[in-house]
């Protein structure tokens, strides 16, 4: 009786799965569609800038990327907003996370405008950083 408890037991406790830490990158990689054009442009949107596609001003608050030996998995705090000609106020549209992998998870809902994310990655011209973030955490 005891051996058939502890055979329960083993089977029914999930494995431990170790997860890298999600690496910090500069710029994320978005890509909008104009629904009235059909047109679709990839533009770059640094962190903490505001890009604007549209009458939409997309900032960027964090992207963040898998390691190379996890799966492929880009992630970024991204805030949109509105201005429309002639309004002095913006519109809050979004405010959350935007997943490369499942762009249908949580997607900016607009008549006009579609933003999704592609990536995260380095700026242009610099060099790329290993895997995880050990000069981040060795300077905490």
């Amino acid at each position: 009786m005891r051996g058939l408890a502890v055979a329960v037991l083993l089977v029914s406790t999930p494995p431990a799965v170790a997860f890298a830490e999600m690496t910090p990158e500069p710029v994320a990689l978005l890509q909008g569609l104009d629904k009235i054009t059909a047109r679709v442009s990839k533009f770059e949107a640094p962190v903490g800038e505001a890009v604007h596609f549209g009458t939409l001003s997309i900032r960027v608050r964090d992207c963040e990327k898998n390691p190379p030996e996890e799966p492929p998995e880009s992630a970024a705090f991204v805030e949109v907003d509105e201005m429309r000609p002639g309004e002095k106020a913006t519109k809050r549209l979004f405010s959350g996370w935007m997943f490369a992998s499942s762009p249908a998870l949580s997607a900016l809902e607009h008549p006009v405008y579609d933003v999704g994310l592609l990536d995260c990655k380095a700026a242009s011209g610099s060099p790329r950083t290993t895997s995880g973030n050990s000069a981040r955490k060795e300077a905490r």
